[in-house]
């Protein structure tokens, strides 16, 4: 290939998740031409109602999925816990990049830690995920929606309109504003979602030029950390846009995954762990991982993560 074409979001974030895969790419190939193709996506537009109530985050990525359907772009970058656990038929995740940060961040102009923050104090968040477990760790607090892209959400805590918010420590690393974290949660309080931290690049699924373009920058740890978060995901039939965590960690040789299921209030949280010893073969570490979500996702359901994901979804 000659030439390749990114598709991408608009928003600072996304620019620099796409610039950063080109500057990958074409340090990996000095006479390949990047280009990207820049969009506008749905959940781009709509900013005044909370995800959960217009189809979650896979509204950020369907534009950018037709544009590899039409042709006009070969690849998208996704920061992974934004793309739906099923994809288009003819589309694939061609490669996982090395994870960044994967917790959430805690940033406030009044407050050093969300442990500081006064009763009733006002924490904004676009997450449910992350309002179930604020919720459950600080009951007391008031949490409010918060859309926009990371420029937006500081804005409003800058003007005053909440006294804490909540945001992807990656994100803030990227675009440079590591001096507005006051602190990392803790994964105790906050469990990551699933595939937060790792961006992830989408492809036409018999593109094999791209696909062999695209293998040098798969990161195999990552992708059995990642390929067993989803596969949870998928099995609870669960989507962005509920209160779903999931993170899974290498460590001594086993791949250790923490998965969580709680509604809204904080009242439940419902928690499943387990891990699973890793072999010399890849393919079956990816097999593993796989089984090892699964598993995960059944123990929540046995504890009764059907009956909160139907009631949200209902």
């Amino acid at each position: 290939m000659k030439k390749l074409t990114i598709a991408t979001r608009q928003s600072p974030l996304a620019l620099w998740q796409a610039n950063f895969v080109k500057d990958h790419l074409m340090a990996l190939y000095p006479n390949l031409e990047v280009n990207l193709l820049t969009m506008v996506t749905r959940g781009d537009k709509i900013l005044d109602t909370p995800l959960a109530k217009i189809g979650g985050k896979g509204l950020f990525v369907k534009e950018l999925e037709q544009a590899l359907f039409d042709g006009t772009a070969d690849i998208a970058v996704h920061s992974l816990k934004d793309v739906p656990m099923v994809l288009p038929d003819g589309l694939m995740l061609g490669a996982y990049l090395a994870r960044h940060t994967p917790t959430d961040a805690f940033v406030s102009n009044k407050y050093q830690h969300i442990n500081d923050l006064p009763q009733g104090a006002i924490v904004g968040t676009s997450s449910l995920r992350r309002e179930c477990q604020i919720r459950r760790h600080r009951p007391d607090l008031d949490i409010r929606s918060l859309r926009g892209n990371v420029g937006t959400r500081l804005a409003k805590l800058d003007d005053g309109e909440y006294d804490g918010i909540i945001l992807a420590t990656s994100g803030l690393q990227r675009l440079g504003l590591n001096a507005r974290i006051r602190h990392e949660l803790d994964t105790n309080i906050s469990l990551p979602a699933v595939g937060q931290g790792a961006l992830a690049i989408e492809c036409r699924h018999h593109d094999t030029d791209t696909l062999a373009l695209l293998a040098p920058l798969n990161d195999d740890n990552t992708r059995l950390c990642v390929l067993a978060e989803r596969a949870m995901n998928h099995a609870l039939e669960g989507g962005c846009q509920v209160p779903i965590a999931g993170f899974a960690t290498l460590a001594e040789n086993s791949l250790h995954m923490e998965g969580r299921v709680g509604t809204p209030d904080g009242q439940t949280l419902l928690i499943a762990k387990s891990s699973v010893v890793l072999q010399d073969n890849q393919a079956q570490n990816e097999q593993n991982a796989i089984q090892l979500g699964k598993d995960i996702a059944t123990n929540l359901k046995n504890q009764g993560a059907t009956n909160i994901l139907t009631a949200l979804y209902a």
